[in-house]
């Protein structure tokens, strides 16, 4: 507690660093992902290639991808924030296409025969009865890349990551097991906090019929 007391403010505004840095990600994740899945999910064969570059890239070990784009992008916000938007798309782009894939079609096609355009049609028919998957898949996404985010303190990226690492670094030293715990408790309330938020979001952002 009293490592806690000491660094306060220290603490605050990291977690408000960890917190920007994976809401931003999340956004960018999300239009990308979506993105994707409305050119993939009416193709059987795009369909499969979309799950088989998220099943693909979750394979990846986020630490070896950051390791690997420091000779590139160098240290600092620019990696982090790459790394968080790769495995935040990933959950989102699975669902998304799941999302529109289970849209009947019995409802696109009446949106299509009272004059809607195949746009209108995606935006105020699909996406909408879509976006509780989606939005599901943010969460997921959220979740996991709260950790991820953590880590990016490698290549000296914002957030949380910092107290983890620097504590690790002086395993043994003074306040080193405060300094990791500090980081590990605050990357959990951070989720908690985005995660209720999201289900807020989603609260205020779908139908009532599709909640029923």
């Amino acid at each position: 507690m009293d490592y806690v007391t000491d660094r306060w403010q220290q603490i605050l505004f990291a977690s408000w660093q960890h917190f920007s840095l994976v809401v931003q990600c999340l956004l960018l994740a999300t239009v990308i992902a979506v993105g994707l899945a409305m050119v993939s999910y009416r193709s059987e064969r795009l369909s499969n290639l979309a799950n088989s570059f998220t099943a693909i890239g979750l394979t990846i070990p986020s630490f070896a991808m950051i390791g690997l784009l420091i000779a590139p992008l160098g240290f600092g916000v620019l990696p982090a924030v790459v790394v968080v938007t790769f495995y935040a798309v990933l959950p989102i782009l699975r669902n998304a296409v799941v999302g529109l894939n289970s849209v009947p079609g019995g409802v696109v096609e009446s949106a299509r025969g009272i004059g809607m355009s195949r746009m209108a049609t995606f935006f105020r028919v699909e996406l909408p009865m879509a976006w509780p998957v989606i939005l599901t898949g943010m969460r997921v996404s959220a979740q996991m890349v709260m950790g991820i985010a953590a880590i990016a303190a490698f290549v000296l990226g914002p957030g949380l990551g910092g107290f983890i690492f620097s504590g690790l670094s002086r395993l043994g030293g003074a306040n080193s097991l405060a300094s990791v715990i500090t980081g590990i408790v605050a990357v959990i309330v951070v989720a908690t906090i985005l995660d209720a938020l999201l289900i807020l979001l989603g609260r205020l952002t779908t139908s009532r019929g599709l909640r029923v």
